[in-house]
């Protein structure tokens, strides 16, 4: 009797194995699909970079000297010709008067040589007159004509003086200017690097006091293109970026310069794009780091599918290798697959330009309102009946 149990429990046991099996192997495929649509497709080259203001002035000193005064400080803003910081003037005044001694001095000494000329000119001219009388004599001639060539040598050499001494009074005032230090554009301070009192030496280099942002209300990015994108870009490209501070809010703006110098860093070359943008709130400040979408290539209104269509193999086909595909140009011809009858169906396609998610179908066996694969769903593993593999309990 127990031996007619246990073949009974073994036979139910395999019945349900088989039945289980034949189950799941007979349960038809299921795929998820997507509609074929009309839509936009953006090509899109993505970079990071720095914003910065169009015109960045370094206000700097070409005098030594102690500050004396600051006028303004981070984020003010400023007038052209507006006095920004004072040098202590009180060094240069003095030498603005001692040059302006010397040149009147040198002006003095000029008048005085130039009488003393005259003098000499009379004289050779009396003693010119006495020669041809006979009165005097050719030595006593040529003595009084020897003083008045002296005379005139010494007045070249005193206007020469004057020169100089004009020249030297004319750099001290200089200087006495220049110790006043004025903003040379209309702008916002961005950064200050002096205080009052700190000494400042321009002996070998000048120093700068202010960086001083000419527009904050119009900006750029420079952003950093790898070589293999630069040949897509071109000038006047629309671009969107976001940045860290409103990372909710994308900002536009337009290429206006691809600049042809590569930057090498650790053997990977990119290229300098400077993106132009409107900053009319000044929610945008310098120093913040962009990361940019610039839009290279766009069509509209044309029938698209999602990318991962192009990437769905079905499980017989998976095994085949992807080098068949012929690419010319831009456009690829490729597969997607669609359901007939239940079962996937390949179409032949030529791709055009893609997005993130969406890919442009240029010609094939598609149309708008079909259906293609983009993955197979996998079916649910269901549990095994409790203690089945154990047989029935005696």
């Amino acid at each position: 009797m127990k031996k007619t149990y246990l073949v009974a429990a073994i036979s139910l046991g395999i019945l349900i194995v088989a039945g289980y099996f034949f189950l799941v192997k007979k349960s038809p495929l299921e795929y998820k699909t997507a509609l074929v649509e009309r839509d936009s497709i953006v090509a899109t080259v993505s970079a990071t970079g720095t914003l910065n203001a169009v015109t960045t002035v370094q206000v700097g000193t070409q005098v030594s000297g102690t500050i004396q005064k600051l006028f303004v400080d981070y984020n003010s803003l400023v007038k052209k010709g507006q006095v920004i910081a004072q040098i202590d003037p009180a060094i240069f005044t003095s030498q603005v008067e001692q040059s302006r001694g010397n040149y009147q001095s040198a002006l003095a000494n000029l008048s005085k040589l130039k009488a003393s000329a005259n003098d000499a000119a009379r004289n050779l001219e009396r003693n010119r007159q006495l020669l041809n009388e006979g009165i005097v004599s050719q030595a006593d001639f040529d003595a009084a004509e020897t003083r008045y060539q002296e005379a005139l040598a010494a007045i070249r050499a005193a206007e020469g003086n004057v020169l100089q001494t004009r020249g030297a009074s004319r750099q001290t005032q200089t200087n006495l200017r220049y110790a006043t230090i004025r903003s040379p554009v209309d702008g916002v301070v961005v950064s200050r690097n002096v205080d009052v009192g700190q000494t400042v030496a321009a002996s070998f280099q000048t120093p700068t006091l202010f960086t001083i942002a000419q527009d904050l209300t119009k900006m750029q990015i420079n952003t950093s293109v790898d070589e293999a994108d630069i040949g897509k870009v071109q000038v006047g490209q629309p671009a969107v970026f976001t940045v860290d501070a409103y990372p909710e809010r994308q900002f536009k703006g337009v290429v206006s310069q691809v600049r042809i110098a590569p930057i090498i860093t650790q053997n990977v070359v990119t290229y300098d794009v400077v993106i132009t943008v409107e900053n009319r709130d000044l929610k945008l400040k310098p120093g913040m780091t962009a990361n940019v979408s610039i839009e290279v290539m766009r069509t509209d209104n044309v029938l698209t599918i999602p990318s991962s269509a192009l990437r769905f193999k079905p499980e017989e086909s998976k095994q085949q290798s992807a080098a068949g595909q012929r690419r010319t140009g831009k456009s690829a011809e490729q597969k997607v697959h669609v359901l007939k009858d239940g079962k996937p169906v390949a179409v032949s396609v030529r791709t055009g330009i893609s997005d993130d998610s969406h890919v442009e179908i240029i010609s094939g066996g598609l149309r708008q309102g079909q259906e293609v694969i983009v993955e197979q769903i996998l079916p649910k593993k269901k549990a095994s009946p409790a203690g089945s593999g154990m047989g029935p309990r005696f």
